[in-house]
């Protein structure tokens, strides 16, 4: 019996560094799958931007990576353009628009359900988010399908933000709160806190933000449509953990790459 028991605890020891190194060997595979998002990157007339997806908000990454799949974006216009605010694009029916066209009403015949996402993701300078209709005809606050905008906005002082506080008590029935951090990114980097909790930011710029710039500095018309026009050349997805896995086709071929022969009926 002792020399069982003996066995016994070997080999409890020995299942705790099996789990132990199974673990250690997961971990890092478990931590990168947290943390890989898609990326996509958008051509400009005015440069290049790369934007990065946030896996906190499936419904929207999926849908943008669903339209840049099927090439919706690429050729149209930002239409919509104001100074020290942001940049939004995303209109249908902007691919073939005249010059001074009033645009804007271009969408897809679909909405997505909120996802707000504070205090993580906010509206500091960067931020990608889902442009809609306003509340006095989308109380639900559900995005368009298409139409984005990215954020550039201006920093804030702590008047300002005392201000903008009292605005989002209002707007949100006090629901949303500017934690420090947020606080801290509006004063240093800029945005615009006073969408925060009402619109879905899904997604971030990596790299162009020189490019937002210049193109949010552009004169507009009393439409805040570029004089000039700024269109995206085409968008490509430069990096898509969530793609859809394709099967390989299956073939009559043997190992050896010969057709099999088939027996007639």
């Amino acid at each position: 019996m002792a020399i069982i028991r003996k066995m016994m605890r070997h080999l409890e020891r020995f299942q705790r560094k099996v789990w132990a190194l199974a673990a250690v060997m997961l971990l890092p595979l478990y931590i990168q799958g947290q943390d890989e998002r898609a990326e996509v990157l958008l051509e400009t007339t005015k440069g290049n931007i790369r934007i990065a997806l946030f896996n906190e908000t499936p419904q929207h990454r999926d849908n943008f990576l669903k339209l840049n799949r099927m090439h919706v974006y690429d050729s149209l216009l930002f239409h919509r353009v104001i100074a020290d605010f942001m940049i939004q694009s995303g209109d249908i029916n902007s691919k073939y628009a005249k010059p001074g066209q009033r645009l804007g009403n271009g969408e897809l015949d679909y909405t997505l359900e909120p996802e707000f996402r504070l205090p993580g993701l906010f509206h500091r300078r960067g931020a990608v988010a889902a442009a809609r209709e306003p509340d006095n005809v989308n109380p639900e606050q559900r995005s368009g399908a298409c139409q984005f905008y990215i954020v550039w906005g201006q920093t804030c002082n702590d008047r300002m933000l005392d201000r903008i506080q009292e605005h989002l008590d209002s707007m949100t029935n006090g629901s949303v709160k500017l934690t420090p951090e947020m606080v801290d990114a509006y004063k240093t980097l800029g945005g615009a806190p006073h969408l925060d909790g009402q619109y879905t930011v899904f997604g971030e710029v990596l790299e162009g933000l020189d490019v937002v710039d210049s193109i949010q500095q552009m004169a507009t018309d009393r439409y805040d449509r570029p004089y000039k026009d700024v269109r995206i050349l085409r968008t490509t997805i430069i990096k898509d953990p969530f793609a859809p896995k394709v099967e390989p086709k299956s073939t009559n071929a043997t190992a050896n790459g010969k057709p099999r022969n088939r027996k007639r009926r």
